[in-house]
């Protein structure tokens, strides 16, 4: 692993062929927008310090990584006019100081980069020499849009250009520079001023940093990346879209090797960020968002949207065409059909209906309902937050429990609105007032 005190993130672009007014960097990829992938990336060096390049939706992302766990490290500069990498580099010269040490250059478009590839790429610059940087290449099907490797009949770097100044001959090659360098801080430093704009786009370009290290005999290491997908910008919805399954899988496969049954992972969307116990079993065509814990043994699916702030605890079953949003199911409790459950606490072994309807929103604010362990929930009920459903209570099927009842432990409630059964809930219901789906 490299052991760069320094990580640039070029992430000042508009990104105009997103036809959006978000920042690209913004763009939600896996439940993280791309600017969180590409800083987990840099992180993974654990370098000193992280430069974020913005401009375009500056204060966008700024917000966004200043809840970051390691937001001490991350500095920004802002660049604007943006006129290329090569200037965005130059506008860091005051952040990065004297002697930055090794300087590793990302691109915050750049999602399917890993920190293993990163690594790799530090390691080999420094494996190289004192003097010498590294260009991270790929090698495309389609290169077009990619400035292109040109390499001499040694087989050695010779020089990077981009397509707008490419030969016919120059724009056939298909390894490409994906636009990851790793630099020697001080001699990063000593090019950056002679950078000039005499290109066919009038930007300055950091590509020619690598032209700078071959006139003075300098080692240049073209680096190409063993899976071609992680060498793949953002530019259009096209490609984040494409992006998405890349990740997608990554993700579903962790999970696979951490003991979590996923029946068809081909309809199956985990986000970023989501914990699964072993032993748990996801069904097909299932969505479960960031920020969602799930326990052990669990099942959850078909058709099932966990959402923010959901938690399964071991054994808890949540299944068909059921949301859930903010709340927790506890253990062994079961919502297995046609359910809505939002800001809600289910204790365990609770049994929720087919149909019931956890109405947390009055048009203003979200409220809480509590439901007691080992609670009976028929089918069709609707429960008005704020609520109470004491342990062991059972609610008829249809019941509409208004908002601020206090259903008491063991009690029965039934009707429109729901009262209890018999004045104080002694008497059992017959199975047809509480007949639900389990």
């Amino acid at each position: 692993m490299s052991a760069a005190r320094t990580v640039v993130i070029l992430a000042a672009g508009q990104g105009t062929r997103m036809k959006s007014a978000r920042p690209k960097v913004m763009h939600a990829l896996c439940g993280r927008p791309l600017i969180g992938w590409v800083v987990e990336q840099a992180l993974a060096l654990d370098p000193e310090r992280v430069i974020v390049v913005v401009g375009h939706g500056a204060d966008a992302v700024r917000e966004h990584l200043a809840d970051h766990p390691e937001a001490e490290r991350l500095r920004f500069v802002v660049q604007e006019p943006q006129r290329g990498t090569g200037h965005a580099l130059q506008v860091c010269a005051g952040e990065l100081g004297e002697d930055p040490g090794d300087v590793v250059v990302l691109y915050g478009d750049m999602p399917l980069l890993t920190g293993e590839t990163v690594g790799e790429l530090g390691a080999a610059r420094e494996a190289a020499g004192a003097d010498a940087m590294a260009i991270l290449t790929s090698v495309m099907d389609d290169p077009h849009g990619y400035g292109r490797i040109v390499r001499g009949s040694d087989g050695a770097f010779e020089r990077i250009v981009e397509e707008a100044d490419c030969s016919e001959e120059e724009r056939a090659f298909a390894e490409v520079n994906t636009g990851v360098y790793a630099f020697p801080g001080r001699e990063l430093l000593a090019c950056l001023p002679r950078l000039g704009d005499a290109n066919a786009q009038g930007e300055v370009y950091l590509t020619d940093v690598a032209a700078m290290f071959v006139a003075e005999g300098r080692e240049v290491l073209a680096v190409p990346v063993a899976d071609p997908d992680e060498g793949a910008g953002i530019n259009t919805l096209a490609q984040l879209a494409e992006a998405r399954w890349t990740l997608q899988v990554r993700i579903l496969e962790e999970h696979l090797a951490n003991g979590v049954a996923i029946e068809d992972p081909a309809t199956t969307y985990i986000d970023h960020g989501v914990e699964i116990g072993p032993g748990t079993r996801v069904l097909p065509c299932t969505v479960i968002r960031g920020g969602v814990r799930i326990g052990s043994n669990c099942e959850v699916g078909p058709f099932t949207h966990l959402r923010v702030g959901t938690v399964l605890e071991d054994g808890a079953e949540v299944g068909n065409f059921t949301e859930c949003k903010q709340s927790l199911v506890g253990r062994g409790a079961k919502a297995k059909h046609l359910s809505y459950l939002g800001d809600a606490r289910v204790g365990a072994g609770s049994n929720i209906g087919a149909g019931t309807i956890f109405a947390n929103y009055d048009g203003r604010a979200k409220h809480r309902t509590e439901v007691g362990e080992g609670a009976f929930i028929g089918s069709g009920t609707i429960i008005v937050a704020p609520n109470t459903i004491g342990p062991g209570a059972t609610t008829g099927a249809g019941a509409v429990v208004t908002r601020g009842t206090q259903v008491g432990p063991g009690e029965v409630w039934v009707g429109v609105p729901a009262r209890p059964l018999g004045g104080d809930g002694a008497r059992s219901i017959s199975s047809e007032d509480a007949s639900q789906s389990d």
